[in-house]
């Protein structure tokens, strides 16, 4: 087969990337920029550049396929994109590691309350419904780096070199709500009451009915319990180690408190059910006689408890899940394991309070999309607050893509469920999704009458829900 000719054509003003003049104008339309500007404070001259133009930089650069510092690069010297985003320059990859390393703590704590009061102007569009519940989840993630230079950098329990930040969010949309760096040998839970203060008026200044407040057992923190179940309309779930005191609870409790815990299915067949293949690793752990621990059943009860560092009792909700030990086909022993979870929620029942709390996991995957995808959870400067720094202005690149798809418009109508499913639908879209369905779009740019025009060179199946943005923007 012949190699295909390539020519290059005459000069066009094309991108590859044109959806981020929507994600720039929707960030101007909620005066992000701005925002940034009037928070923080870190350049002495804004000659060139502004607070808000490095902090966007860093957003825009995984949005726009970027994924490291020196893939700004490319897009300084882009003579297109600047046009696009109507800008003369943007940082380089030295000047802008420069900046997030003027950062001190409070600085950081500054952005991130920037973000917050333009996230507060985002949800203030939102229908009535999405105001029912916040749902605030807490986990600490490793942020392992091969630096061995990095001040404030720890060696963590499982020998990861490197950051342990905090990552507080919101469950219903997926956004950050704040990222707290800190060394590899920090427990998950340290720092993490101060955050929920901060999560919690936020949420509920911003007219939430509700807030419940997730995690772990390491953020059961009782010295804590209290003054939050003393906020009007906040409610939390807490993982909560299985204890001898709590083991002696739940075996002392008699037959009739327990009950079987039924777990519903995963999803629903609406056809005929597929024919399950045959399960290899099974097999294999069978024939090589492995020993595993099989599941056989699960049961549910609950009981009042009053923490040592508590002045009230709360619920406590356990799971005895009934093990099997085998080896190969033989069963050798049975085992019995609890798993405890505290919370002051009255009115749901025992089993909600299990499935809520097992769908904290979520954040997980969370994780997973700012590490891999967005790649905030990185260390590519050098001190802990500079890393810090780069993790927040990274993750706002996330976060716009939250504000995104919470922008579009659910107008009342014969339409309203559809669009009612198309933003949820984009908002739980991986970021590597997004970007290919509505940033990284080809176009070139012109500029004709005083407008800035985007003329769109291909169609996807996807830029239906992109035009009613736009239209929606240019209203």
């Amino acid at each position: 087969m012949a190699l295909s000719n390539y020519e290059v054509s005459d000069k066009a003003q094309a991108i590859n990337c044109g959806g981020i003049g929507l994600i720039h104008a929707l960030g101007q339309r909620f005066g992000l920029a701005k925002t940034i500007d009037q928070k923080l404070h870190l350049l002495k001259f804004h000659v060139p550049y502004h607070e808000s133009d490095h902090v966007l930089t860093l957003a825009y650069n995984p949005l726009c396929g970027g994924t490291c510092l020196q893939d700004l690069e490319l897009l300084r010297n882009d003579e297109t994109f600047l046009n696009a985003l109507d800008a003369r320059r943007i940082p380089d990859p030295t000047t802008a590691g420069d900046f997030c390393r003027r950062f001190l703590a409070s600085d950081v704590e500054a952005l991130i309350d920037a973000i917050n009061e333009v996230r507060r102007r985002v949800w203030a569009e939102q229908p009535e419904s999405f105001f029912d519940c916040a749902t605030i989840d807490l986990d600490g993630t490793l942020v392992g780096t091969t630096g061995p230079c990095k001040e404030g950098m720890d060696i963590a329990y499982d020998g990861t070199w490197g950051y342990h930040p905090l990552v507080v969010s919101l469950a219903e949309t997926g956004e950050v709500l704040s990222i707290v760096n800190r060394p590899g040998n920090r427990p998950s839970h340290e720092g993490a009451a101060r955050e929920v203060n901060r999560s919690l008026v936020l949420c509920l200044e911003a007219g939430f009915r509700t807030v419940l407040l997730r995690g772990d057992t390491d953020f059961s923190q009782t010295q804590y319990l209290d003054g939050w179940n003393a906020i009007h309309k906040t409610r939390f779930l807490f993982g909560y180690d299985a204890v001898p005191t709590l083991v002696r609870k739940a075996e002392e409790l008699p037959d009739h408190a327990w009950r079987r815990l039924t777990r519903p299915a995963r999803y629903h067949v609406n056809t005929q059910p597929r024919r399950t293949p045959e399960n290899v690793k099974a097999r294999i752990v069978t024939e090589r006689e492995y020993e595993t621990l099989r599941l056989d059943s699960e049961d549910i009860a609950e009981f009042e408890y009053r923490p040592t560092a508590c002045r009230q009792k709360y619920r406590m909700v356990v799971i005895r899940k009934n093990i099997t030990k085998a080896k190969g086909e033989a069963a050798l022993f049975d085992d019995v394991r609890y798993f405890f979870y505290i919370t002051n929620e009255r009115e749901w029942s025992a089993d909600a309070i299990v499935f809520s709390a097992n769908d904290r996991c979520h954040q997980e995957n969370l994780h997973a999309q700012l590490k891999s995808g967005v790649r905030a959870l990185r260390a590519p400067v050098d001190t802990l607050e500079s890393n810090w720094a780069y993790m927040v202005m990274t993750a706002l690149g996330w976060n716009v893509k939250a504000w995104w798809a919470l922008s579009l418009p659910e107008p009342p109508g014969r339409w309203r469920d559809k669009y009612r499913q198309e933003k949820r639908w984009v908002l739980g879209l991986e970021f590597r999704s997004f970007v290919h369905a509505f940033v990284g779009l080809p176009c070139q740019v012109l500029r004709t009458g005083r407008k800035l025009v985007y003329r769109l060179l291909s169609w996807n199946p996807h830029l239906r829900v992109f035009f009613r943005l736009v239209e929606t923007l240019n209203c």
